[in-house]
């Protein structure tokens, strides 16, 4: 069943309200991802990790020992921009690449005993950035459901 939308606030198509800057979405979660990069910064100096490379770190403490074509699936990224930041944590002894012995086309890449040992230390960074978000768990959990809808809805009419 189709949900009605309310559009009584949405600016008319086609009019000069329609390009103004606060009207736009996209500007909203461009603006937010940047106040978030910032505030991951901070947090992130302490493991040196860059956000992209925090990501990739993340998807190896969740299960380790994954094909380099998973960790792209699971950050919503290609593999031109996955292969660099996994050579970098590996030249950092966080992680070890090698062909698989089934089908050598595959990488699997798996944490070295650093990489795992790092997880202890960034246990903190979600807690950190909880409380600089400062939304309710409701409110939180509902904010991600309603992006991943948006992303689902993007990608689906890409």
């Amino acid at each position: 069943m189709k949900q009605k939308h309310d559009i009584s606030n949405k600016p008319a198509a086609g009019t000069r309200e329609g390009l103004r800057l606060e009207n736009q979405l996209c500007f909203s979660v461009y603006s937010t991802m940047l106040a978030f990069n910032k505030a991951y910064r901070g947090l992130l100096q302490q493991l040196d990790l860059t956000y992209p490379q925090y990501l990739v770190m993340m998807v190896l403490w969740e299960k380790d020992g994954v094909i380099v074509s998973d960790i792209c699936d699971a950050l919503a990224l290609e593999t031109a921009t996955v292969t660099p930041l996994l050579k970098r944590l590996e030249t950092r002894g966080l992680l070890d690449r090698r062909r698989s012995s089934e089908d050598e086309r595959q990488v699997i890449v798996s944490l070295t005993a650093e990489g795992r040992a790092m997880m202890d230390t960034a246990l903190e960074v979600p807690v950190c950035m909880a409380r600089k978000v400062n939304l309710s768990d409701p409110d939180m959990a509902a904010l991600r459901k309603q992006l991943g809808q948006v992303r689902a809805n993007l990608t689906a009419n890409a």
